[in-house]
This record gives structure tokens, C-alpha cells and sequence, in this order.
């Protein structure tokens, strides 16, 4: 075997376990070897190997029965010192603050993953415990400030993808439709803000606006969001402009530089191909890997 061959071999090793790891989710986290198998379609001896491999490192931990698995704690860690090296972490914090300040509410700052909303950083009005641990957690698009801002600006593509997902319901105003759901976008395209009017909890309402990066592209959002009694229809015009000026000015500090052209309504143009996501270049190399066998 050449050295270009033991290469291939490695970097198709990677793929297959990066398989098995995307095979969990917060709606299954714990899994077996047989549903791993099925969910990745990789062979059962395959599967149980690189899952030895992968509990051996501490990506993945066993449960006390033996027979089923979760991911590990070493990934929480890294996940933690990803998170806090990127760029709108580090520049975050006195945006999130003043407008925390100047809003009286709660604010969420999230990235888009291409699926869901990642949390990066909140500040709550009222303290509550481990406040100030990072948890990697999760938040649907279609149901919340962050995730309709941000949604709202992306592809097709990317929208299709996120209403096969499911447009799960939480409260009896959680848009499920997926036409309702994509009028509602281009509303938010429109006016430059998200609303979420108690879709996802009874009783809170919400008001989001995207933040770009120095390119001109959605990639996260940032809410002011409380009580319904408080955050009347009346007040919402009030704080979405805190919010947008916000929104806008830490994405100056990441490099944004807004013309007239993109302060008017309208999705970002799509990333040229050289730009595109770390997603979709895995995907792709997975892809080709598999053609030469």
C-alpha cells in the first residue's frame, strides 16, 4: 500500500466514526450497535469497532448494561473550547449585555448549525443557577426568535431541509405548515426581524434579529424575549429597532460592512462554491471517498 493509499484509508476511517457520532441526537441519545448500524448503514463488526475505539478515547461512554451507548463527555470539553474561541464569542458580551439593559429582557444570542440554533451565550434578568455554564444546548428554527431570523435569511435549500426535518409543535400558536412557515420568512425578510408570539412557550414572547459575518451571510441571531404581558404587540416595533441596532453592530465588529443595498430586505447571496459550509465539504468528500471504493 502507498502513502497516498494509507491516507485514503485513514481519512475514510474519520468519516466512518464522524457517521457513528451524528448517529445521536437529543431525541436519541443513548444507542445501540444494531441502531447505529442502521442509521449509518455501515456494517455491524464495522460499527462495533469503531465504537470500541471511540469509548477508548472518551467520545463515547457505555451505559452500566453494556449494551447501549452515549457520547462522552471528552466532546462536551471540546465542543466547550470551540465554542469559546470563535470570533462571536469572544466579541459577544457587551452587545448581549446592553441590550439585556436596555431591553429589561431576556437575550439569547444562537448559531444557525444548519439545522437548529446552537446556544453561544444569554443573559436572564432574573438569576438562575449555573447561569454561566456553556451547555451546547439545541433550539428549533421554526418556533423561536433566533431560529426564524436566522432561517429566514438562508437558502432554499437550507429551509426545505429544516421543515423535512419536522416543524414540531409546542404551543397552539407553533407554526406547522410549511407554506405558513415560509410566508412567515419572508415577512422576517421584509421588515428585518423575527417575532415569536408565544410559538414556543405559552405566555413568552419574542423579538430576534440576524447577525452576519464579514462575508454578508446569516450564521446566527440574537432575541430580546419575556413575558407576553410585558412584550405587548404595541412594544414589539420598540424593541426590534434595539434589537437590529444590536444585531448590526456586532456584526460590524465581526467584519460586516452594510451598504445601502444590504440594509434593504433580503437574504444574503448564496456563499460562491469555494466558500461553502464545512457541512456540505464533508458531505462531498464522503461522497467521493465512496465512489473510489
Amino acid at each position: 500500500m502507498t502513502s497516498a493509499d494509507g491516507s485514503r484509508q485513514s481519512v475514510k476511517s474519520l468519516f466512518k466514526m464522524l457517521e457513528v457520532l451524528e448517529a445521536f441526537s437529543s431525541t436519541d441519545p443513548e444507542l445501540s450497535v444494531v441502531e447505529i448500524a442502521r442509521r449509518t448503514s455501515l456494517p455491524r463488526t464495522t460499527v462495533h469497532r469503531i465504537v470500541d475505539s471511540l469509548r477508548s478515547v472518551g467520545f463515547l461512554e457505555q451505559d452500566a448494561s453494556r449494551d447501549r451507548y452515549r457520547l462522552g463527555l471528552k466532546l462536551f470539553e471540546l465542543g466547550g473550547s470551540a465554542l469559546m474561541n470563535l470570533p462571536l464569542y469572544r466579541e459577544a458580551p457587551p452587545f448581549v449585555d446592553t441590550l439585556a439593559k436596555l431591553s429589561g429582557e431576556d437575550v439569547h444570542l444562537c448559531i444557525f448549525d444548519g439545522a437548529q440554533m446552537v446556544f453561544v451565550s444569554r443573559r436572564n434578568q432574573i438569576a438562575r443557577p449555573h447561569n454561566t455554564v456553556i451547555t451546547m444546548e439545541n433550539s428549533p428554527c421554526h418556533s423561536t426568535g433566533v431560529g426564524k431570523a436566522a432561517l429566514a435569511f438562508q437558502s432554499e435549500a437550507a429551509i426545505d431541509r429544516v421543515i423535512r426535518g419536522g416543524l414540531a409543535h409546542f404551543t397552539p400558536k407553533t407554526i406547522t405548515d410549511p407554506k405558513r412557515l415560509k410566508a412567515e420568512l419572508a415577512a422576517i425578510r421584509a421588515r428585518g426581524y423575527s417575532i415569536d408570539d408565544c410559538e414556543h412557550e405559552p405566555e413568552l414572547r419574542c423579538v430576534g434579529a440576524p447577525i452576519r459575518n464579514s462575508a454578508g451571510h446569516v450564521f446566527a441571531a440574537i432575541s430580546a424575549s419575556g413575558p407576553s404581558r410585558r412584550v405587548t404587540p404595541e412594544r414589539v416595533p420598540e424593541l426590534a429597532r434595539i434589537v437590529m441596532t444590536h444585531a448590526e453592530m456586532l456584526s460590524i465588529r465581526l467584519g460586516y460592512e452594510p451598504t445601502p443595498q444590504s440594509r434593504a430586505a433580503g437574504p444574503a447571496p448564496e456563499p460562491k462554491r469555494r466558500s461553502a459550509s464545512p457541512t456540505s465539504r464533508v458531505k462531498k468528500a464522503r461522497a467521493s471517498l465512496r465512489a473510489s471504493g
